[in-house]
């Protein structure tokens, strides 16, 4: 390659001015880092009206240092549409508020983008994000890599189909070789703390979240059930998750 033009450095450093203030280095240990990218300002339509959250994204990686110029310049060839990347939607004073809601929303493909009735993950994620609103401050954490409580998409196609034929949330994925749970909580963590050092209160009915968060050390003041939306399609999983993974009412 030849060297850069004039215009082709200016513009490098114009794009590294606009972007590094909105760049946040989170050092998780000598060889890891996960970098936080925001606030954007993001008009979200909510129950039929328009309601601005303080969107970010972030990206774990091995590539420690604190030059974002080397960050930037290597997203072009990194791939990351083939990978999922994982977000926050912070409303409010979320870092100075006494009182905050939050919400770990693990990804679910079939029930946050075409309302499947099979789960209830599209009514919480709408649910707790019209909570957060009402309570004045809060954050949903939208976590990538949680499909189907860790199994990815395509073996929570096969589990649906074991679904079908008997089986119950948890049988089916153990019967392709998965725990019951696999989600991970830790990297949410970190942003969690990177955002926020006073006390909070989950949304949850799933015990393990809450010992995720108060295991890492996080002031958790209270949980806030979250049930909703039952039918004749999902209240065998429903009841599962009361019976077999230990979910609160």
């Amino acid at each position: 390659m030849g060297e850069e033009t004039l215009e082709e450095v200016q513009q490098r450093i114009d794009v590294l001015s606009t972007l590094e203030d909105k760049i946040k280095l989170i050092k998780t240990n000598k060889d890891e880092a996960i970098y936080l990218v925001g606030p954007i300002r993001l008009p979200v339509n909510l129950h039929g009206e328009t309601v601005v959250f303080n969107w970010y994204s972030w990206l774990k990686t091995t590539e420690v240092t604190e030059n974002f110029q080397t960050v930037i310049n290597q997203l072009s060839t990194a791939n990351l549409s083939d990978y999922q990347q994982s977000s926050v939607l912070v409303y409010g004073d979320f870092e100075y508020g006494d009182e905050a809601l939050i919400r770990m929303h693990s990804i679910c493909h079939t029930g946050d983008i075409f309302g499947s009735k099979r789960c209830d993950c599209g009514f919480q994620l709408e649910q707790s994000m019209k909570m957060i609103v009402e309570h004045g401050t809060g954050a949903l954490f939208y976590l990538a890599n949680h499909e189907g409580r860790g199994i990815g998409l395509f073996s929570k196609a096969m589990a649906y189909i074991l679904q079908e034929n008997g089986y119950d949330t948890v049988e089916a994925n153990e019967a392709l070789g998965f725990a019951d749970d696999l989600r991970n909580y830790d990297d949410a963590i970190q942003v969690l703390k990177a955002l926020r050092s006073k006390p909070v209160t989950l949304i949850t009915n799933n015990p393990r979240k809450l010992k995720a968060l108060k295991s890492a050390g996080l002031s958790v003041s209270g949980r806030t059930p979250l049930w909703g939306d039952v039918s004749e399609y999902n209240e065998k999983y429903l009841k599962t998750k009361v019976k077999k993974s230990g979910h609160l009412s």
